[in-house]
C-alpha cells in the first residue's frame, strides 16, 4: 500500500517567504479580508497612474476606470484615504540588485529612461520608473485583500497590467504586474476574470523566458497559484508545449538563485499535485525531458550541501524537492523510475541518519515516506537496510516530528515492521542482539511518546508486527544475559530496569 504525506497547506504559503518585504505575498485565505479604510478612489486613482505611454484611456473598446480625478498629486492621494486610518505606501526595494541567475548573467536595475518611449503616462505627464514602482507596489499590497482585488478587477487593472507587460521593457515593472496579478489570483473572483482576459495568461507564461530571477520568482509563484486553483486546467493548457516544460525545468536545474530554487520547484509540486486532468497534460512530457533525473540530482547536491555546510536558508528547498520526488513515487506509470533508483534511496537513507533533525525535522518525516513507498516497490531494499543500526536509530528519533501527521507515522510503523522482521535474533550473536537492545533501550523514550499516541489508524497492523519483535528481541537478550555463554561488551552497558520498563509498554500497547 502506498502512503503519501498529505499536501499541507503551507505550500501555499511557504512561496511568500524570503520575498522583498515590500509586497508581502498573501497569507493563507482568513487573512484576506482584514478590515482596511482604505478609499476605493485611492485604489483607482493608482491604476490609473499605471497606465502605460501612450494608452488611450478613454478608449471605449478598453472600457473607462470609474474614477474621474486623475489629476492629483500625492498629498491629495493621501487625503483620499479615510481619516480613521493612515495608509503609508510601502518603501521600494533598492534599485541598482545585482541577482545571479545562473551564475552566469547578472543584471543592473539601473535609472530608467522615460524619454525612450518605454515611459508611463499619467494623465499626459510621463512619470518615472521609481513613481510607477511605487503606485504598482502599492496596488501589490492591497491586492492580498479579497475586497480590494475585487474592485481593482472591477476598474480594468488586469487590462492595465497586460498593457504594460506587452509594451514594458523594465524588468521592475514586469516582476510589479505580474506580482500585482499573483496576488489577485489568489481570490476566487480575479482569478476568474485573470482566465477570461485574452493574452493575458499566455503573456505571463512568455516571462519565463525573461533572464531577471525576481521577475521568474513571480511567474512562477503565480504559475503555482494557478495551479493550485479551480481553474488549474486552463493554466495546465498555457504551459504544455515542450517548449515552455524544457524551460521550466531548465531553470529549475541551473538557477543558483535561492529564491528562484524554491519558486521553480514548488511549480513543479504544484503540478504534480494537481487533478488528473493537468498530471495528464503536463506530467508525460516532463518525464520525457528528465523531471526524476532532475530532481534526484538537486536531491544530491542540497543532501552535499546539508553535510558540509548546514545552510538554513537551504532547508525550505531540501523539503521541496522531498516533497516532489514523493509525490512522483505515488503517481501511477511513473512511480518506477522515481523507486528504482539506488542512489536515491541511499540519500533519503542518509538523510534519515543525519544527526541533527532538529534543523530538518519535515523533511526526515518526507523522506520516510519516501522510503516506505519505495520498499513497497521494492522489497530487496529492506534486506539492504535490515542490519542498519543507525538507520535503525534515526527512524525511531523522527517520531516526534511525525506526532501530528497520521500518515507519516504509518509509513514510520511500515518501515519498522519492514526491518524487524528481518532480524532473526535467535540467529544472530549475543553482541549483535546486544546492540539491538542498546538502540531501543536508548531511544526508549521515544517509542513510549509514541505509543501513548491513541491515533492509531491504520498504523495498528504495522504498529502491532513491531512491538512483537521489540518484545522477542529484549527477551532474547534477556535469556542471553542470564546464560554463561553471555560475553556483552563491557564498554556499554544497558540498564536492567529500563529493559524492564520497554517490555512492559510494548506489551501494554501490543495486541
Amino acid at each position: 500500500m502506498r502512503m503519501a504525506v498529505p499536501a499541507d497547506s503551507a505550500i501555499e504559503e511557504e512561496e511568500e517567504q524570503g520575498g522583498p518585504t515590500h509586497h508581502p505575498s498573501p497569507p493563507s485565505h482568513e487573512f484576506f479580508d482584514l478590515s482596511t479604510t482604505v478609499d476605493p478612489s485611492y485604489i483607482i486613482s493608482l491604476i490609473r497612474k499605471l497606465l502605460p505611454l501612450g494608452s488611450a484611456s478613454d478608449d471605449p473598446n478598453q472600457g473607462t476606470l470609474n474614477h474621474n480625478n486623475t489629476e492629483e498629486g500625492d498629498d491629495a492621494l493621501s487625503a483620499s484615504i479615510s481619516n480613521d486610518e493612515h495608509f503609508e505606501p510601502p518603501k521600494n526595494k533598492s534599485e541598482n540588485m545585482d541577482v545571479d541567475v545562473s551564475g552566469e548573467v547578472s543584471h543592473r536595475r539601473g535609472e530608467y529612461k522615460d524619454t525612450t518611449g518605454d515611459g508611463f503616462e499619467h494623465s499626459g505627464v510621463s512619470v518615472g520608473e521609481n513613481a510607477w514602482e511605487e503606485y504598482g507596489c502599492i496596488l501589490w499590497d492591497l491586492a492580498a485583500s479579497k475586497t480590494h482585488a475585487e474592485l481593482m478587477v472591477e476598474n480594468l487593472v488586469l487590462e492595465v497590467l497586460l498593457a504594460n507587460l506587452v509594451v514594458s521593457k523594465s524588468v521592475r515593472a514586469n516582476e510589479i504586474s505580474i506580482g500585482i496579478i499573483g496576488n489577485l489570483a489568489c481570490h476566487e473572483v480575479p482569478m476568474k476574470r485573470i482566465v477570461s482576459t485574452k493574452g493575458l495568461i499566455e503573456i505571463v507564461v512568455d516571462k519565463l523566458f525573461l533572464d531577471d530571477p525576481q521577475c521568474l520568482c513571480e511567474t512562477c509563484r503565480l504559475l503555482t497559484v494557478g495551479l493550485q486553483s479551480g481553474e488549474s486546467v486552463t493554466w495546465a493548457e498555457a504551459l504544455q508545449s515542450e517548449h515552455i516544460l524544457c524551460q521550466i525545468l531548465w531553470i529549475v536545474e541551473n538557477t543558483l538563485n535561492l529564491q528562484l530554487i524554491e519558486k521553480s520547484i514548488g511549480l513543479i509540486l504544484a503540478i504534480l499535485e494537481s487533478q488528473q486532468k493537468v498530471l495528464d497534460a503536463l506530467l508525460p512530457p516532463m518525464m520525457e525531458l528528465g523531471l526524476a533525473s532532475i530532481l534526484i540530482s538537486l536531491l544530491t547536491f542540497e543532501m552535499s550541501k546539508l553535510k558540509n555546510e548546514r545552510i538554513p536558508e537551504r532547508y525550505p528547498i531540501l523539503d521541496l524537492i522531498l516533497r516532489a520526488i514523493e509525490s512522483l513515487s505515488v503517481i501511477d506509470d511513473h512511480s518506477q523510475e522515481i523507486c528504482s533508483s539506488k542512489e536515491l534511496f541511499q540519500l533519503i537513507c542518509d538523510l534519515v541518519k543525519f544527526p541533527d533533525k532538529v534543523e530538518v525535522g519535515n523533511c526526515c518525516v518526507t523522506a520516510t515516506v519516501l522510503i516506505a513507498n519505495i520498499l513497497s516497490d521494492v522489497a530487496d531494499h529492506v534486506s539492504e537496510i535490515s542490519q542498519d543500526l543507525c538507520l535503525f536509530a534515526g527512524l525511531l528519533d523522527i517520531f516526534p516530528f511525525a506526532s501530528d501527521d497520521l500518515e507519516a507515522r504509518n509509513a514510520l510503523w511500515n518501515v519498522i515492521a519492514r526491518i524487524m522482521v528481518r532480524v532473526r535474533e535467535t540467529e544472530m550473536s549475543p553482541s549483535s542482539v546486544y546492540n539491538y537492545v542498546a538502540v531501543l533501550v536508548r531511544k526508549s523514550d521515544l517509542i513510549e511518546d509514541e505509543l501513548l499516541n491513541q491515533q492509531l489508524g491504520s498504523t495498528a497492523d504495522a504498529r502491532n508486527t513491531s512491538l512483537r519483535r521489540i518484545i522477542s528481541i529484549l527477551n532474547q537478550w534477556t535469556a542471553a544475559k542470564e546464560s554463561a555463554e553471555n560475553n556483552v561488551n563491557a564498554e556499554v552497558l544497558v540498564n536492567e530496569t529500563d529493559v524492564k520498563r520497554l517490555l512492559d509498554c510494548c506489551h501494554k500497547f501490543s495486541k
